[in-house]
C-alpha cells in the first residue's frame, strides 16, 4: 500500500447536500440510498471508511456553493448570503469531524509535517504479532480546506475571516459566471474591481490560487495579477480531452513554470475526448474508460515538464456524479491504489510513483502552508 494524497474532494458537499453520513463505508450507505433515484444515487464511491482502507491520509476538502441567482437544490442559491450560509455548514462539518477524532483541519506546514510524519511512522510498523493491519488504529485523516468558487465570500475584505477558519486554498470561479469571474462554459474574464481585490487580499494573506474551473481568458488574467503559488486541484489535458474544461498545454506550461501542481482527475468527461454527459445518462450504455487513460494526462503533464514533479492526483470522486461517471475499473476511492501498478506497467520509477501518488502535493501544501 501506498500512502495517496487527493487535492480535491466535495465530502462536506456531499455529507450535507446528500445527506450520506460519510463515516459509514461506501457500500453501506449505497443500500441506504438504493430506494433513491437521481444522478449518482446508490453509486457513491467516498466515504471515510474507504479512504483509510486506501490510504487517502491527506485530501484537500473543499467547501462549496453557488449564489448564481438560479436557484437549483444543493448548490445554486438565489443570494451571497445563502451560500455565505451554506458554506459556513460545511466548514462546521469538517470542525465537528476533527472534534470526533476522525480527521484533522491541517493549517500550518509543522502540522503537516507532523500528520506526514505519523501517517509514514504508522505504515513502516508492524502489527503487533497475530494482528492484521486493520486492527491498529490508525491516524486522523489529514484535510486542507479549499473553497470552490469564492461566491460565499461576500467582499474581499472578509478573506481574513475565512483564513481564519481554516480556508488556504481558493478557486475564485466553479462552473458558469460568478461574481468575480468567468468560470467553465463561459469566456469571461476577472471582473473589474472586485476581482482583483479579491487576488490582492489572497496574496496578502497567503492563500494559493486555484486556477481549475478558470475560463481561459480569466486563467490568463488571473495568473498576471497574482504571483503567488497556483495549482490546478482537479484538471486534466485539453490535448487528449478536448472540452474547455480541460487545460491547453501552454496553460499547464505556466502552472508548471510558476512551481504548480496539476491534479488528475477521474471524472470521466475529462478523460476521454467524446465521452460526453449525453453518454452518460444513458446508463444502461456500457463504460468503456479505465483508470489507465487517466495514466494518459499523468504522462502528457510529466512530457511537458520534463519530470514528474508537477502532476498528482484530483480525483474528484462523487464531485456530482458517482461510478456512472468514474472510469470502470474503480469502485471506491480506494482503487486509487491501483494508479501505482499502472504507472509502474508505464516504466515510472518507484520515487516518481511517491511523487504523484502523494509527495508532489505535499511539497506544494507544505510551501503554502508556510506563508
Amino acid at each position: 500500500m501506498m500512502l495517496i494524497a487527493d487535492a480535491h474532494l466535495d465530502l462536506a458537499w456531499n455529507a450535507l447536500t446528500f445527506e450520506r453520513d460519510l463515516q459509514l463505508p461506501v457500500h453501506v450507505i449505497r443500500q441506504i440510498e438504493a430506494p433513491m433515484t437521481g444522478k449518482s444515487r446508490a453509486m457513491n464511491t467516498v466515504a471515510l471508511p474507504d479512504m483509510r482502507r486506501g490510504r487517502v491520509f491527506l485530501s484537500v476538502a473543499t467547501l462549496l456553493a453557488r449564489a448564481s441567482g438560479r436557484p437549483s437544490p444543493g448548490i445554486e442559491y438565489s443570494s451571497v448570503a445563502q451560500a455565505h450560509a451554506v458554506v459556513k455548514g460545511q466548514m462546521a462539518y469538517y470542525r465537528a469531524l476533527e472534534r470526533q477524532g476522525v480527521v484533522r483541519v491541517i493549517e500550518t506546514a509543522a502540522q503537516l509535517d507532523e500528520h506526514v510524519a505519523e501517517w509514514l511512522t504508522w505504515e513502516s510498523t508492524p502489527p503487533p504479532a497475530g494482528e492484521g493491519t486493520g486492527v491498529r488504529e490508525m491516524p486522523p485523516l489529514g484535510f486542507v480546506i479549499s473553497m470552490e468558487g469564492a461566491d460565499p465570500i461576500t467582499t474581499p475584505d472578509e478573506l481574513a475571516h475565512w483564513r481564519e477558519l481554516g480556508l488556504r486554498l481558493l478557486g475564485p470561479a466553479h462552473y458558469g459566471p460568478n461574481r468575480y469571474a468567468g468560470g467553465t462554459g463561459t469566456a469571461l474574464g476577472i471582473t473589474e474591481g472586485i476581482g482583483p481585490a479579491l487576488l490582492r487580499e489572497m496574496r496578502r494573506l497567503g492563500i494559493a490560487l486555484d486556477c481549475t474551473h478558470l475560463s481561459d481568458e480569466a486563467f490568463w488574467e488571473a495568473v498576471r495579477l497574482y504571483d503567488g503559488p497556483l495549482l490546478a486541484s482537479h484538471q486534466n489535458c485539453r490535448a487528449i480531452a478536448s472540452l474547455q474544461r480541460q487545460f491547453t498545454d501552454e496553460q499547464i506550461k505556466l502552472v508548471i513554470e510558476r512551481g504548480g501542481v496539476l491534479g488528475a482527475s477521474f471524472d470521466i468527461v475529462m478523460v476521454r475526448d467524446g465521452w460526453q454527459w449525453a453518454a452518460m445518462n444513458n446508463l444502461t450504455a456500457p463504460n468503456p474508460v479505465m483508470m489507465r487513460e487517466v495514466v494518459n494526462h499523468i504522462d502528457h503533464v510529466c512530457e511537458l515538464a520534463g519530470n514528474a514533479d508537477h502532476v498528482g492526483i484530483g480525483s474528484d470522486l462523487d464531485g456530482g456524479f458517482g461510478r456512472e461517471q468514474s472510469p470502470r475499473d474503480l469502485d471506491t476511492i480506494a482503487d486509487l491504489q491501483k494508479l501505482a501498478g499502472l504507472l509502474a506497467e508505464r516504466g515510472y520509477s518507484h520515487d516518481d510513483i511517491e511523487k504523484i501518488m502523494f509527495r508532489n502535493w505535499v511539497r506544494f501544501l507544505r510551501m503554502v502552508l508556510a506563508q
